[in-house]
């Protein structure tokens, strides 16, 4: 019979991640320290901080993406943009105010995705491409998200 509280050589996290957590929080709650699953325990929190990283660069790529797309794709219906720009903006604030420590890494994101929407919307508007382009070249992510800054 499986216990909640079982030494690592026998741990249920392989076959029962929530009957795994729940041992966890239990020992945690209880101060058992030494009965933890710790090698498992730092693999799931660096798992969980790199998620919320995705999420934030995931959210800021798409929000770039309709940004430039409002900007230099006048000819598609921009009220189909502005309900993505609503809610990407609204998931990213809910991000950066469950972790506010993000927030000091929202420029670098926003700089490194840049690139990616940039080159989707300059093929995505094939009829102005090369004036799209050299405008976009001189777009700053700055310009681009004002309302994050």
């Amino acid at each position: 019979m499986q216990t909640l509280a079982q030494p690592r050589a026998i741990s249920c996290y392989d076959n029962d991640w929530v009957l795994w957590i729940d041992a966890q929080v239990r020992l945690l709650s209880e101060r058992r320290l030494s009965d933890l699953d710790i090698e498992n325990l730092v693999e799931e929190l660096d798992g969980m901080k790199k998620q919320e990283l995705r999420t934030l660069k995931n959210r800021l790529r798409v929000l770039i993406m309709h940004l430039l797309k409002c900007q230099f794709q006048k000819s598609y219906p921009q009220n189909k943009w502005h309900s993505t720009l609503i809610e990407q903006r609204l998931r990213i604030h809910a991000l950066l105010d469950s972790s506010p420590s993000l927030r000091r890494r929202l420029e670098e994101f926003a700089q490194s995705n840049y690139p990616r929407p940039r080159l989707h919307t300059v093929t995505a508007t094939p009829e102005r491409c090369s004036s799209a382009s050299q405008r976009l070249d001189r777009c700053s992510t700055r310009s681009v998200l004002p309302a994050l800054a």
